[in-house]
């Protein structure tokens, strides 16, 4: 059950601005979808708003 967490640290913050647009969009879809249709894995929203703040952490450590 345990996923691998990715390095943030050894990305660059064109990287990382690149996966939180993905991630941004992947929000925004789930949250769309979600209003017809229970989601089978209900943590899946959560684990994606924790990893756009990884993302922005790491993007604020760099400047």
């Amino acid at each position: 059950m345990s996923k691998k967490k990715e390095n943030l640290k050894g990305e660059k913050i064109e990287e990382l601005k690149k996966k939180l647009i993905l991630l941004e969009e992947k929000i925004r879809s789930m949250r769309f979808k979600a209003e017809g249709s229970k989601s089978k894995n209900v943590k899946e929203h959560a684990n994606l708003k924790k990893e756009v703040a990884r993302i922005l952490t790491e993007i604020n450590r760099k400047k």
